[in-house]
């Protein structure tokens, strides 16, 4: 595939994902990522790796754990009931130091709810999900081709450090259709700089010493030592590759933090706020963990109105104000279980934080 292509999400980030190296991909399906199961089944055939429809998201997971203890790049997907179910692999994933590729295509909820795009699910993936102290870098692409673009990085990075990484969609980016370009055989070598072997992989045990991949510490300080590396790691990772994008945001008074699908509304919003005459600009995560801490600290140390929009009761937001630090108010306003904000909409929000206080002096 080459030159650009007309594709919905689910499909391109698929086929990036392929291009990307994918050795091997577990999944069952659910609305709305059911195009990536559907895409994969074809497409990983075509090119000799493995695909299976597992029986179950608990199935799948554990698929991925194993496949990824002998070394192969691999990958899953489902939606927010189905990464629920999964959060006990994802931890297990996550003490073995076992690299993968997770992606969710968020929906409505909590519980069923309902096929919308929503964006309910950054605490369950930036704070851990499962149980233990541990992290997965997570990304929330705004459009189909960072999507793609992010996933020969995704893979990149868990293989670097040895780490589960999950990509935070939602319903809208996964069945849109935007011309992408998917760049062919976009893997990093192993022989690049900074991208190690995977010694540690179980390939056989022939003529060098025995691998193990585990989760289970028992002897005594063990499992704290563990713990410890891979703070260390965590530490690192928040050091090395922190991402976000900041638009307009020198001269703003009001600066508006979002995120994935709703940080291309809120986009739309601060142009026509400059068109207005109002000085919005926007921070965009791009890495939610780990999260753009430093670079939302900085903007705060001006007198500016910070506006936090959310498809969402409010869950990033927590980590806007943790940066922010008290320097300067932090406002939510947010519409969850599938609702989707307008531009209009947020713009109000916008002109009622920065015009009518002007008003009232």
């Amino acid at each position: 595939m080459s030159g650009k292509v007309l594709m919905c999400g689910n499909e391109a980030m698929a086929e990036s994902a392929i291009q990307a190296g994918l050795d091997a991909y577990f999944g069952y399906p659910i609305t709305p990522q059911n195009e990536v199961t559907a895409y994969m089944s074809k497409r990983m055939a075509e090119e000799g790796r493995v695909f299976v429809q597992s029986e179950s998201e608990l199935a799948a997971v554990n698929m991925v754990f194993g496949a990824s203890a002998t070394g192969k790049r691999t990958m899953t997907s489902s939606s927010s009931p189905g990464i629920s179910l999964m959060q006990e692999g994802i931890s297990y994933l996550a003490g073995a130091e076992l690299p993968c590729v997770i992606v969710n295509v968020m929906r409505g909820g909590p519980g069923l709810g309902n096929i919308a795009p929503s964006q309910g699910d950054y605490f369950q993936a930036v704070k851990g999900g499962g149980h233990g102290d541990y992290h997965c870098i997570v990304f929330g692409p705004s459009g189909v081709q960072e999507w793609v673009d992010i996933m020969p990085l995704a893979f990149d990075l868990a293989d670097l450090y040895r780490i589960p990484v999950m990509i935070l969609a939602d319903g809208i980016l996964g069945q849109m259709m935007e011309p992408v370009v998917i760049p062919k055989d976009a893997r990093r070598k192993t022989q690049d700089p900074g991208l190690p072997k995977k010694d540690w992989a179980l390939t056989g045990a022939e003529g060098r010493k025995q691998n193990i991949v585990r989760s289970l510490w028992l002897a005594d300080g063990a499992i704290e030592r563990h713990n410890y590396d891979l703070q260390a790691r965590y530490r690192q990772i928040e050091k090395n590759e922190t991402l976000c994008e900041q638009y307009k945001v020198d001269d703003a008074d009001i600066v508006i933090v979002a995120y994935g699908i709703a940080a291309r509304i809120v986009r739309g919003a601060v142009d026509k706020a400059r068109k207005e005459g109002i000085k919005a600009g926007l921070i965009r995560p791009i890495t939610l963990w780990p999260f753009p801490t430093e670079q939302i600290s900085r903007a705060a140390d001006e007198p500016r109105i910070f506006l936090v929009v959310e498809m969402s009761c409010g869950q990033m937001v927590e980590d806007v104000r943790l940066a922010v630090a008290g320097k300067t108010p932090v406002v939510f306003w947010g519409r969850p279980g599938g609702g989707i904000p307008t531009v209009e909409q947020v713009f109000g929000q916008i002109r009622e934080l920065t015009i009518k206080p002007k008003r009232e002096k």
